[in-house]
């Protein structure tokens, strides 16, 4: 019995260790991979918070409030309250300032004490503090900011040297790759937390040049402007935002971004980038179709400036960007990120699609200046077609979208639940083009889409507070 049984033991043993080869044994079985996972992260934590600064915040914000409401309400109230209109008359508003308070994180850059934190944390302060792990309060000045990264640069007055951190390579941050995060959430000095990388290059629609690292360690507010730290103890992203309705699902800034912007802050105080002088968009896959390419990819080029690199070179709307010195564009928020990288006066060559050829262009890269921002005009009633109401543009409608052009049609009711409020139409877009085809008039418009197919996509070119966009909008089959 005794042989039988130890045949069947060494049966068993290596049935187990065949399904563990077969799950991946190697990997599983690899003293390697196992030391990937610290026993523990004390001593990591323990050098890195001297680095990191507890940051408040605190501007004079002015109100202004009736005289009455210091006296409360009037005992013959309602309309032509003669109270009211007494105090009205001859006090008017009263102004009144309170001290608004706000705390963030931010950490130590080299040892003569340049700070690195979050813009949203600083801007507008009147007053900042920043206090070390030991307990001891300095006074910074802003050398620069940065609103369009979310970036800021400060310089601790007096003391030093001070302890600092580097920052590391956050293109060679894998995902799952161990990360620790440390800040101030809800005013609790130096927490640390740990996680991993969940993900990266995120666009969660806070800029223009969104790049973000994903991560599950635990971030709150309080943490913005704090370090994201690998495990050799480098920063790879600065904390800067969170899903307020999520857990685990937290957002920092890649260090590279911060490289490359900390020299100019610290030189001029603000970051000058390049630019083409073109409106670019996501290329969908209904756009891609429209345009007859067989898969979506690159920058669709919504609108050409006046005056600019693009429009001197010879671009187009229309045109889609796939390559920018010989980086390939495979989406579109890739591009702003590649143009603003660029020194103005640059030397770039564009690689674009037109009508489904290729073609090359050379210019020579302008500083981005900064856009203004439109109006947008009310609602009317009318309710034709496929979910729009349009109306001629006048000189007034001009004057509040800061348009301009004389002639077109704009949007002033998207019909709930239309096929034009899916497509992400609204009021105040002035379209400029059906398929392909200019729109002038209300008349224009409403021969051009009358004569648009049943059950298929018709292609709207908008402009919207500065920005022209297509748009594709599903023609009902009934």
């Amino acid at each position: 019995m005794l042989p039988g049984k130890v045949k069947n033991h060494r049966s068993i043993v290596f049935i187990v260790w065949l399904a563990v080869l077969c799950l991946g044994g190697p990997a599983l079985l690899s003293p390697a991979r196992a030391a990937l996972a610290p026993e523990t992260f004390a001593d990591l934590a323990q050098n890195l918070s001297p680095a990191v600064v507890n940051i408040s915040a605190e501007k004079v914000v002015k109100t202004r409030e009736r005289m009455r409401e210091f006296f409360g309400p009037s005992p013959f109230g309602g309309r032509g309250d003669p109270l009211k209109d007494f105090f009205d008359k001859f006090f008017g508003d009263i102004p009144r300032e309170h001290k608004q308070r706000s705390l963030g994180s931010g950490f130590i850059v080299d040892a003569q004490g340049t700070l690195l934190t979050n813009n949203h944390v600083i801007e507008g302060a009147d007053k900042i503090k920043v206090k070390l792990a030991g307990g001891k309060e300095y006074k910074v000045t802003v050398k620069g900011r940065d609103p369009k990264t979310d970036l800021a640069i400060l310089k601790i007055e007096g003391g030093g040297p001070f302890p600092f951190l580097s920052l590391g390579d956050s293109d060679a941050i894998r995902v799952g790759d161990w990360v620790i995060a440390v800040g101030n959430p809800f005013g609790l000095s130096h927490t640390v937390t740990q996680g991993i990388i969940s993900a990266k290059g995120r666009v969660i629609g806070a800029g223009p040049y969104d790049n973000f690292l994903q991560t599950d360690a635990a971030i709150n507010p309080g943490n913005s402007g704090g370090p994201l730290v690998n495990l050799k103890g480098e920063v790879v992203g600065i904390n800067t935002a969170i899903v307020a309705t999520g857990q685990g699902i937290g957002f920092a800034i890649p260090s590279n971004v911060a490289k490359t912007i900390i020299p100019q802050l610290m030189e001029k105080g603000k970051v000058v980038r390049g630019m083409l002088g073109v409106q670019v968009q996501t290329v969908t896959a209904e756009l891609a179709k429209s345009f007859g390419l067989d898969e979506a990819r690159g920058a669709l080029v919504a609108e050409v400036n006046p005056g600019t690199p693009a429009q001197q070179a010879g671009l187009q709307r229309g045109d889609i960007i796939i390559e920018f010195n010989g980086i390939p564009v495979k989406e579109m928020h890739e591009l702003p990120r590649l143009v603003a990288g660029t020194a103005p006066g640059t030397k770039a060559t564009l690689k674009v699609l037109r009508q489904g050829k290729e073609k090359t262009f050379s210019l020579t890269v302008a500083e981005l200046k900064e856009e203004k921002t439109a109006r947008v005009p009310e609602d009317r009633t009318e309710e034709p077609l496929i979910g729009l109401t349009v109306e001629n543009l006048d000189p007034n409608l001009a004057r509040q979208l800061g348009l301009k052009e004389s002639e077109g049609v704009v949007v002033v009711r998207v019909t709930p639940g239309s096929t034009a409020a899916e497509a992400g139409l609204r009021a105040g877009d002035l379209i400029l083009e059906i398929n392909g085809k200019a729109v002038k008039t209300v008349q224009d418009y409403r021969t051009l889409v009358a004569a648009l197919t049943k059950d298929s996509h018709a292609r709207f070119l908008i402009k919207r507070q500065g920005h022209t966009l297509f748009f594709t909008v599903e023609v009902p089959a009934k």
